[in-house]
């Protein structure tokens, strides 16, 4: 059996923001910008990997089950940056690193080699999500 990870789905706040980040300092290619009743989900992935994708979603949005005391919840979680987040990787961490910086992304922590084996750093999209970028050897 052949299973690969193709979407990965992360919440957004501000759409533009959203793409200034991925598109703009990441330098993710736009798949596909849907908008319905006000909303956006942005279909984002590496330019090289078509199979690969992270879709921006609303968080919480209308009609899929969440009470408002969970919605307010989210939204706590999402501005503290504990809701959501994915991994990375790239074999030039420090040129990134510092593509990121200079694009104003939030620095959560500065590469490192950690203790369980990789070297890595940490960043915040602009909805908060934790975004973690390994270095491959």
């Amino acid at each position: 059996m052949d299973i690969t990870i193709h979407q990965s789905f992360l919440p957004h706040e501000d759409p533009d923001a959203s793409l200034a980040f991925y598109r703009d300092i990441l330098g993710f290619e736009v798949r596909s910008d849907v908008g319905y009743d006000g909303m956006r989900w942005i279909t984002v992935g590496p330019v090289n990997q078509p199979g690969t994708a992270i879709v921006l979603e609303p968080p919480a949005p209308p009609g899929c089950g969440i009470t408002d005391e969970e919605r307010r919840t989210i939204a706590e979680m999402m501005a503290k940056g504990t809701y959501a987040g994915v991994n990375l990787a790239t074999t030039d961490l420090d040129g990134l690193f510092e593509r990121l910086r200079a694009g104003d992304a939030e620095v959560v922590q500065e590469p490192a080699q950690q203790p369980y084996g990789v070297r890595d750093c940490a960043f915040r999209d602009p909805a908060g999500n934790l975004i973690r970028i390994q270095e491959l050897r």
